[in-house]
């Protein structure tokens, strides 16, 4: 046990000294999820009421002027129409024109389906598919509802009073207690801390291959200590790091998110044991593949190229650098046999869902295996290397 834990003291020195590449894995991830969390926060709650546009109102009728005053308090003040909107538009200058055409309220109040549509929604076309479904979804409620309390006062003969929206008949309930809002900051913390830790790889490499190439590992190995022991004080030291960076991550997310304005990470409800189990489990996994590819590269260059890109591969399919829903059904095919999906769906489960051990056990027992078996083949190849 003193002979490890030499060797792990070694190794904490060996990491201290290269203090930029101790500064990448922590500073790395942390802007990750600030930039990140920042530039897609409208990808997850898009804000309509913070769109330019404008009214077009072709049709003076009391039903119109119902719908605009609606519009407004739900979307903001509209800016006043100019002549060119069209061209406004088009070099987006505008976000979108809601057009009501003559006849408009004539065409609600009748029985049937018009023979043209009466309302026109136009659109910027750079103007984001989630903001645009939002706007479509609005409007058909919208005239839904003054629909409805058309033809309601047709049957009745008066005009009925009060307000005739539906919302107050609708309810939602989230599965599960106290269930958070998957917003950008939700997402992006989970993922970026789940980069952060697999990042650890380049600098596991960069440093097996420094001590390969000065005879550090040889000349262990001729004072008795095994390639397994070895790896072992490796794999220690690293996984301590990737725990103060998912105490650090967490933290930006709880802490420095709400001050630069957006959501902040909630921990509320959280299930501590299942946190933990989650985060150690992405350790093995990070540290293996480190392990593994260590073991596979030759030389400074390879290091510092296979075990980036392996990353960024792992990334991108894993639904780290795009959210899995945004992926087509191949991608999210694709994306569940990324073992930094699994991670990310572990700690969603968890900090999103609010599971417990057992909804946690699952993704923690997928990562260890891989990570195991990442380390044993990583021991084979790292013996062969040295003998």
């Amino acid at each position: 046990m003193s002979a490890l834990g030499a060797l792990m003291r070694k190794e904490l020195i060996a990491l201290l000294r290269d203090s930029h590449a101790l500064a990448a894995l922590f500073l790395m991830p942390v802007v990750f999820i600030v930039l990140m969390s920042l530039a897609l926060e409208r990808l997850y709650e898009p804000r309509l009421d913070t769109l330019r546009h404008a009214l077009h109102s072709l049709d003076d009728s009391a039903a119109a002027r119902r719908l605009q005053a609606r519009w407004a308090a739900d979307h903001g003040p509209a800016v006043q129409l100019p002549t060119d909107w069209r061209s406004r538009l088009a070099r987006g200058e505008l976000d979108y024109v809601l057009e009501l055409d003559a006849g408009f309220a004539r065409a609600l109040g009748e029985p049937g389906t018009p023979p043209a549509p009466v309302a026109w929604l136009h659109a910027d076309p750079g103007l984001d598919g989630a903001a645009r479904a939002r706007l479509e979804a609005d409007l058909g409620a919208a005239l839904g509802e003054l629909r409805a309390m058309m033809m309601m006062a047709r049957a009745l003969g008066e005009s009925p009073s009060g307000d005739f929206s539906i919302r107050p008949f609708i309810g939602i309930r989230e599965a599960g207690e106290r269930p958070q809002a998957a917003s950008s900051v939700q997402q992006n913390v989970p993922a970026w801390l789940v980069f952060g830790m697999f990042f650890v790889s380049a600098a596991i490499s960069s440093l097996v291959v420094q001590e390969r190439e000065h005879g550090t590992l040889a000349r262990l190995v001729s004072l008795g200590v095994s390639p397994r022991s070895q790896l072992l004080a490796k794999a220690l030291p690293y996984m301590a790091v990737n725990g103060v960076q998912a105490a650090l991550m967490l933290a930006v997310g709880v802490f420095l998110m709400p001050l630069l304005g957006a959501a902040g990470f909630s921990l509320a409800g959280v299930s501590w044991p299942a946190l933990v189990l989650v985060v150690t489990a992405i350790s093995v996994a990070s540290v293996g593949t480190g392990l593994l590819i260590a073991a596979l590269v030759r030389t400074h260059t390879q290091a510092n190229t296979v075990a980036p890109l392996c990353n960024i591969l792992m990334a991108a399919v894993g639904g780290i650098m795009v959210p899995t829903f945004a992926m087509p059904a191949a991608m999210q095919a694709a994306a569940r046999l990324s073992p930094m999906n699994w991670s990310l769906e572990g700690l969603l489960a968890v900090v999103l869902r609010h599971g417990g051990l057992a909804e946690a056990a699952p993704w923690a027992m997928r990562l260890v295996l891989f990570g195991l078996l990442a380390l044993v083949a990583g021991e084979r190849l790292f013996r062969r290397r040295l003998t």
